[in-house]
């Protein structure tokens, strides 16, 4: 039988935590923060804050990623320590719409900063009555498929893909980040003050909106079984690639600082082109759309690449169709999965609908995640004899600083969007009938 084979070393395991974290956060999340908090010192204790929970998450999701280098990610460690029906649920959640809508939602990104250079990307191309689809849309599926092929291919050809286009993000992000610390005009004298809502609920929702451009460290556990040496990779991968990502974003919003006013970042949803388009005109604005272009592609492909393996591992352990486990007898890469992943994902772009879906899935996305970083308490009593090559660092604070993380995303998600954190709900409980019904086949065979 054919089975994954380990191709990834550390330098593309680093590529998928960074590449897959910075997406389009790091040019919009900061009016939103300034917004909120009002200030620059508040602002930057809020990257931190936010920064440390992140971090907290990856030092415990390391002890577990190296104990149990399987393919799922979270479904492995869900399983492993609460039964089989968690880890479909999440596979169920992943597939139907988090990840798929993940991936739908930058795609169509992607396609929305293209159509600053071709404004035809905009232009309806069928419509009956309220539906419409526009030719970026048509460009958006194409991206979603053919990163998919490129994908479907070797994994190893997938991680040197997302090595190099991570590179380049990050390199773009460096010139940006220059061009503010050194070339703009700093700000003088006092600025105006923003208003904001009261400090506790200002600080609580600006800490949302850090945590989610903060998201996406946990990808790579899902190729963990396609990672060498994952005992030594994995923990410098999650613990390595979210410091990296803490420290672009601390010295990006330097930058944006230097030479803009608070006011002035509550004023654009595009912080980072503002700054350009004032140190170098328009060309400095559309350096900033290609740099937000290369950010979005290299998420894009770490989404796809990681994402089709969590269908995969339900599908491998008789919770999901059969063909969905199959290992590609050339190419090594669950070929299957991948397809499945970016056709649905492709219809989500074309239903339109994809940040609704998304959004219905926030909140029990983030109680999943909160479980499996529970897990590492439960897994130490439940398997004692596990070998961990890696033990959580400040364990038992660190996982437990994560769960506060959570529970404050949790809570300001029901306060917030409580039909949409309720539908989320829904969503997941409508996996439990084929749950049951996979496992009773599963059993019965």
């Amino acid at each position: 039988m054919t089975e994954l084979r380990r191709d990834l070393g550390l330098a593309a395991a680093l590529a998928i935590v960074v590449g897959t974290v910075i997406g389009s956060g790091i040019f919009r999340v900061p009016q939103a923060m300034v917004q909120n908090v009002g200030s620059v010192p508040m602002v930057f204790l809020v990257w931190i804050v936010g920064g440390a929970l992140s971090l907290a998450g990856a030092l415990t999701y390391a002890e577990l990623a190296a104990a149990m280098p399987g393919a799922g990610g979270e479904y492995v460690y869900l399983t492993e320590a609460y039964g089989p029906m968690w880890g479909y649920i999440y596979s169920w959640t992943q597939l139907s719409v988090a990840k798929s809508g993940s991936i739908a939602t930058l795609a169509t990104a992607f396609f929305e900063y293209t159509a600053h250079f071709l404004p035809q990307f905009e232009v309806v191309w069928f419509a009956v009555g309220p539906f419409q689809i526009k030719y970026g849309q048509i460009f958006a599926m194409g991206l979603i498929l053919a990163l998919g092929a490129v994908n479907y291919v070797g994994v190893k050809v997938g991680g040197n893909v997302q090595i190099v286009v991570t590179l380049v993000k990050v390199a773009l992000i460096a010139f940006v980040i220059a061009a503010g610390l050194f070339y703009g005009h700093p700000v003088e004298g006092p600025s105006a003050p923003v208003p904001t809502p009261p400090i506790q609920t200002g600080f609580i929702a600006a800490l949302v909106a850090a945590l989610w451009a903060y998201d996406g460290w946990n990808n790579v556990g899902m190729v963990a079984s396609e990672i060498r040496d994952p005992k030594r990779n994995l923990p410098l991968a999650l613990i390595g690639g979210t410091m990296a990502v803490i420290v672009i974003y601390m010295m990006a919003n330097w930058a944006y600082f230097r030479v803009l006013t608070p006011a002035d970042v509550a004023g654009h949803k595009l912080v980072a082109a503002e700054m350009m388009q004032r140190i170098q005109g328009p060309a400095g604005a559309a350096a900033v759309s290609i740099a937000a272009m290369i950010s979005i592609f290299a998420a894009l492909n770490g989404s796809i690449l990681t994402g089709a393996r969590v269908p995969y591992a339900a599908a491998k352990d008789g919770l999901f169709f059969p063909a969905v486990a199959r290992v590609h007898p050339t190419y090594h890469t669950p070929g299957v999965s991948i397809i499945l992943m970016t056709i649905w994902s492709s219809i989500l772009v074309l239903s339109g609908k994809y940040d609704d879906l998304f959004n219905f899935v926030i909140f029990g996305s983030w109680i999943l995640y909160a479980m499996a970083t529970a897990s590492v308490f439960v897994l130490r009593r439940k398997r004692p004899d596990l070998p961990r090559p890696y033990r959580t660092l400040g364990y038992p604070v660190v996982p437990a600083l994560f769960l506060v993380g959570a529970a404050i995303l949790e809570v300001r998600t029901l306060i917030d969007k409580p039909v949409q954190a309720l539908a989320g709900i829904g969503l997941m409980a409508l996996g439990l009938p084929f749950y049951f019904y996979w496992r009773g086949r599963s059993s019965s065979v």
